[in-house]
């Protein structure tokens, strides 16, 4: 007796403390949560909207003819859906528009063989169909200049080593985070690291802009490389030096036709020249340049909100992609899992309280630039000054590792949120959503956010990505369930961070 009464005692002494702690904890709307479950899982438009801008809008190079058309497609899909506010934003001037119209390349001596690849993006065309004979150009110094003076006027320069190919370790389309992967990820403690240090430079080296100039001023008629892969993959993306000029049509025609080739034809070539048996190509490439500099643009989106209209939610991805793939994962995938975030919410008639602000980014793959430039314009610089919507800004959330689905977000070193995103994840995890990571993660469109102490944040992905940042990012390597989950999650976190009392909490300024 005298032991339950002690047990009465202490549970009355610490129900105010357990009240309190539940009053604390983060609201979930279990019934918004099932409408946006039975929208998007059951009415989901995720798959036509990837289909589209991956098999009829193709290719998205940032200021080419597909991007534009991609642009002004998606700003009439963000009308569709009901979104307002819906604009072509431009941010900066870019450079000079580059497209390729045409490109063929076949080996015709000692064997005919056609041959796959892609022109490097900012590179001139050929003067039409050329033949030309393949050469062997190993350059690293300036010394190596010396050997091939006089020796590559019209010649077809090889550049790279041959490929090693890995064949015990093809690429796979789906790799799934095991649980153990994902206890790591969980309990992983991320130590500061070490500062880096810059390399000394050797002054004899040559750089890769340099070695370009060089085989012009000898008269090679193209350059042709193979910088990695596996089996029918060619990777392959810009001529040197281009994004130190931005994309500038008088480097661009400076330079020299520019060819990436799949390794199993770049190695056929590479051996038989080994031998010492000539290779004789055939090649024609066609790129458009355009006349003057043009701005590059964002498209952007709004569901509005009540009562807290002037607070911003924003979700998105990057809209652009390298040239010689319809960037399936990379990254028509994340925008379409925006958009069909955005249509969730408005096909269930949610008011959300925030803003909820959808951005689809342009100039990613070169360097982060739509978005950079989208938090300097209206959010500022801390370091410098900010601008009023810096502190009406709530959170950001993108999707660009990748067309796998959801197992968790990353809290890019923010413990801040831990606790908000555990209860908003508990509604998925029969999905499989269900790790939060201390790590913060880059290379994305969340990056300039976080630098700028904003909440940004890239969810955890499964690996799907057959072929990123290569003619393999294709609608077929895609996993439609997966993508349906994805913009369940997305809609969801969005509108739970709408509709939040506070804004979500920030970390402090670096």
């Amino acid at each position: 007796m005298k032991q339950i009464l002690r047990c009465v005692i202490t549970i009355l002494f610490l129900l105010p403390t357990l009240v309190f702690s539940q009053k604390e904890q983060p609201k979930v709307d279990w019934d918004v949560v099932t409408r946006i479950r039975e929208e998007g899982l059951q009415r989901s438009q995720v798959v036509d909207i990837v289909e589209y801008l991956t098999d009829v809008l193709s290719s998205r190079l940032s200021l080419s003819e597909h991007m534009k058309k991609a642009q002004t497609w998606a700003k009439d899909k963000m009308g569709t859906i009901g979104l307002t506010n819906v604009q072509i934003e431009p941010f900066m001037d870019y450079g000079n528009a580059w497209d390729n119209e045409y490109f063929s390349i076949q080996m015709l001596e000692p064997a005919y063989v056609p041959m796959m690849g892609f022109p490097l993006a900012y590179t001139p065309g050929t003067q039409g169909k050329i033949s030309c004979s393949a050469v062997i150009v190993e350059l690293q110094t300036k010394t190596d200049c010396e050997k091939y003076r006089g020796k590559l006027k019209n010649a077809a320069v090889l550049v790279s080593a041959p490929v090693v190919l890995d064949l015990a370790n093809l690429p796979r389309a789906i790799t799934r985070r095991t649980d153990e992967e994902l206890r790591t990820l969980a309990e992983a403690v991320i130590p500061p690291g070490p500062r880096a240090t810059p390399p000394v430079p050797n002054p004899e080296l040559l750089k890769p802009e340099e070695k370009i100039e060089f085989l012009k001023s000898e008269g090679a008629a193209v350059v042709l490389q193979c910088v990695g892969g596996s089996f029918g993959y060619v990777i392959g993306f810009s001529r040197p030096g281009s994004n130190n000029d931005k994309w500038s049509r008088e480097k661009d025609l400076a330079s020299l036709p520019m060819v990436a080739v799949t390794p199993e034809h770049y190695n056929r070539m590479y051996r038989i020249l080994k031998r010492d048996i000539p290779v004789k190509i055939e090649v024609e490439v066609r790129n458009r340049i355009g006349e003057s500099v043009e701005k590059a643009c964002n498209v952007i989106g709004e569901i509005p909100g009540t009562d807290l209209k002037n607070e911003i939610v924003m979700i998105g991805a990057h809209l652009d992609c390298w040239h010689e793939s319809p960037g399936a994962a990379d990254n028509a995938a994340g925008c379409a899992v925006a958009l069909e975030a955005a249509r969730i919410l408005k096909a269930i008639g949610v008011q959300p309280r925030r803003t909820i602000r959808v951005a689809l980014w342009s100039g990613e793959e070169q360097g982060l630039h739509g978005s950079t430039q989208y938090v300097l314009a209206h959010f500022g610089d801390p370091q410098k000054e900010t601008r009023p919507d810096y502190e009406k800004f709530s959170v950001y959330f993108n999707q660009d590792y990748g067309a796998g689905a959801y197992r968790g977000i990353n809290l890019q070193g923010n413990e801040r949120v831990r606790r908000i995103f555990t209860a908003w994840m508990e509604p998925f995890r029969d999905m499989g959503m269900t790790t939060i990571a201390l790590q913060s993660v880059g290379s994305t469109d969340h990056v300039p956010f976080d630098n700028a102490g904003l909440p940004a944040f890239q969810f955890l992905q499964d690996g799907v990505w057959l072929g990123g940042h290569s003619n393999m990012d294709v609608f077929d390597t895609l996993v439609p369930d997966d993508l349906k989950k994805n913009a369940v999650i997305m809609a969801s976190f969005a509108y739970h961070a709408a509709m939040s009392d506070q804004r979500i909490p920030r970390k402090p300024l670096k």
